[in-house]
């Protein structure tokens, strides 16, 4: 009788989208529900054996994203591009992989990656609406001035140390960081923060956009907004946005391999309709 041949070891890439709100994080945590044991359960039920998956980064409590990459590796004759439906039909409904593909045993989801950009999203309108509500922070108090959020962001662009937006709690050694980007961008009711850095400090985002309303609001300058975080003053950073505003957007690989239509803008926008434009009969 021969032996069973064995099966040859691949290392899969996936992008992952999940709602962030019933979840206690991405990292498996003891008696929480976590992104990362929910895929791990999965493909234990698939190889049956327990299987570590590795991300490119590791979401907060109710953090959302769009296109998460994470990597695995498994002995299987699965061939890559059928994760994603394997796994779709044991995941529940608030995470989606959005495609899978065969990496090389060198790459990883972590430290393959170039660069993570992550985007907030703030609801200005008046009212609340209910399908608005679980992906932005409805911020109604006093009108934000993107411009002077943008004055803001301007300087952080380059490597900066950003002991100011940087969580107790963190493993991290340093808090140096390379902003590649920082945009502020209204779109009717909505404001949009975008950040991408080649790594982000644990609570960095939602801290950053905390003080930042306050900068949008005119209680502070955006000169005083950079020698607080210049002058590493942490004391004054008080308070974080809420998480269900933040969205993981995408994470960017020197040979990614996925098409750009598969992770590049898979959050849509919010848009509300303009009720003023004559398009609008209302009578």
């Amino acid at each position: 009788m021969l032996a069973a041949q064995p099966q040859p070891t691949q290392r899969i890439a996936l992008v992952i989208q999940y709602l962030g709100t019933r979840f206690h994080g991405w990292q498996r945590q003891p008696n929480q529900r976590t992104v990362q044991e929910e895929i791990e359960t999965a493909l234990r039920s698939v190889l049956n054996r327990p299987v570590v998956i590795h991300a490119a980064g590791r979401t907060d409590t109710g953090v959302h994203a769009a296109a998460q990459v994470a990597h695995f590796d498994a002995e299987t004759l699965i061939p890559a591009h059928r994760w994603a439906d394997v796994l779709n039909s044991r995941l529940p409904d608030d995470i989606l992989i959005r495609a899978s593909a065969s990496v090389n045993s060198t790459w990883h989801a972590r430290f393959s990656a170039m660069w993570r950009r992550y985007r907030y999203t703030l609801f200005t309108d008046a009212r609340p609406n209910l399908f608005v509500t679980p992906y932005a922070w409805h911020y109604y108090y006093e009108p934000l001035d993107e411009t002077l959020i943008q004055k803001a962001l301007d300087p952080m662009v380059g490597r900066h140390h950003l002991a100011a937006f940087h969580r107790a709690g963190s493993s991290r050694p340093h808090s140096w960081v390379d902003v590649q980007s920082a945009e502020c961008q209204r779109q009717g009711a909505f404001l949009y923060i975008e950040v991408q850095a080649s790594g982000f400090l644990y609570g960095m985002m939602r801290l950053l956009v905390g003080l930042l309303v306050q900068v949008g609001r005119g209680e502070r300058s955006p000169d005083d907004f950079t020698q607080l975080w210049t002058a590493e003053r942490r004391e004054e950073v008080k308070y974080a946005a809420p998480s269900q505003g933040l969205c993981l957007l995408r994470v960017g690989y020197p040979d990614s391999p996925f098409s750009p239509d598969v992770w590049f803008d898979s959050q849509p926008k919010l848009v509300l309709p303009d009720l003023t434009d004559p398009e609008y009969c209302l009578s």
